[in-house]
């Protein structure tokens, strides 16, 4: 059954996200949970990886022009398609915060489920993380009227946890075991790990879904505009960097595409405002379905 689930995981990924939706009071009990998954995701995925290699590729120019790329063009980009359809002020700051938001940390897992280079998604994931509170507090300032006071303490701490701290367990536990052991026992578990992130769209979508039982056609208007969202990053990212050859394109396409809204909504939270969660959790769909279109994107651009 566990091997179905791994050959199937990208379609999975949606489908959790619609028993995510069937199921709301599951999903927001399972809510809580979620840092946790995080933390476990990151750091098995970090231990696969080279850290030498892995900040080389943090120390390279290509990887922070990405990241203005994710960050502050999109940013501008999604202010001026807001102001051009009169959003109100509150979903304006929704869209704009997404658009500052960092790569989700569940991306490496998937590119390496899509066949791509797993590292230089890690590298584009841990620089849009580092830029994100400049980002969150840049959105703050033009698109909400009340003091800004970020939980800039709270960030620091779970950019230790979720960053920092697993990349420092990988390079002891290199150090320090015998590589062959430990060589073994990642291809025993590297498989699995994409089955975290199927905890990521169940346990999100649940805010979107309490949404729909109260407004069914504002949360159908929060549905279309987190699709357009997801489409805007993917096919923007793909086009910049469509003459870097395919691999590299779709990469940053699908990194763009994934948002770490948890990690956002944490750091600040109800200054976000009230339009952010439910919009946080309909990303959830269009965002799982990203990684089956890329996959068919791949395909059909071999023929």
């Amino acid at each position: 059954m566990l091997q179905f689930f791994v050959r199937n995981s990208l379609p999975f990924m949606f489908v959790f996200a619609v028993l995510g939706f069937l199921f709301p009071s599951i999903s927001l009990a399972f809510f809580p949970f979620l840092p946790i998954v995080l933390f476990t995701l990151m750091s098995l995925t970090l231990l696969g990886m080279k850290q030498n290699e892995l900040m080389k590729r943090l120390g390279s120019k290509e990887i922070w022009f990405y990241t203005v790329l994710h960050s502050a063009v999109f940013m501008g980009v999604v202010s001026f398609i807001g102001w051009f359809l009169s959003f109100d002020s509150g979903l304006l700051l929704a869209v704009v915060a997404v658009a500052a938001t960092g790569s989700l940390f569940a991306t490496p897992a998937i590119v390496r489920a899509l066949g791509f280079d797993s590292l230089q998604a890690m590298a584009m994931t841990i620089a849009t993380t580092l830029v994100l509170p400049i980002s969150i507090f840049i959105t703050l300032i033009f698109f909400q009227t009340e003091s800004v006071e970020l939980d800039w303490s709270s960030y620091f701490v779970r950019l230790v946890v979720f960053i920092f701290g697993p990349m420092l367990f990988s390079f002891f536990t290199h150090r320090f075991l015998p590589e062959e052991a430990l060589s073994r026992f990642l291809i025993k578990i590297s498989p699995y790990t994409i089955l975290l992130v199927f905890a990521f769209p169940f346990g999100l979508v649940g805010s979107f879904r309490m949404l729909f039982d109260q407004d069914p056609l504002m949360a159908l208007n929060y549905f279309l505009i987190a699709t357009g969202l997801c489409c805007l990053f993917f096919a923007l990212s793909y086009l910049f960097y469509r003459k870097q050859g395919k691999a590299i394109a779709l990469s940053a396409a699908i990194t763009s595409g994934n948002r770490n809204v948890l990690l956002t909504y944490s750091i600040a939270g109800v200054l976000l405002g009230p339009a952010f969660l439910p919009l946080a959790g309909a990303l959830q769909i269009p965002t799982y379905l990203l990684p089956i279109f890329t996959r068919w994107l791949n395909t059909s651009l071999l023929k």
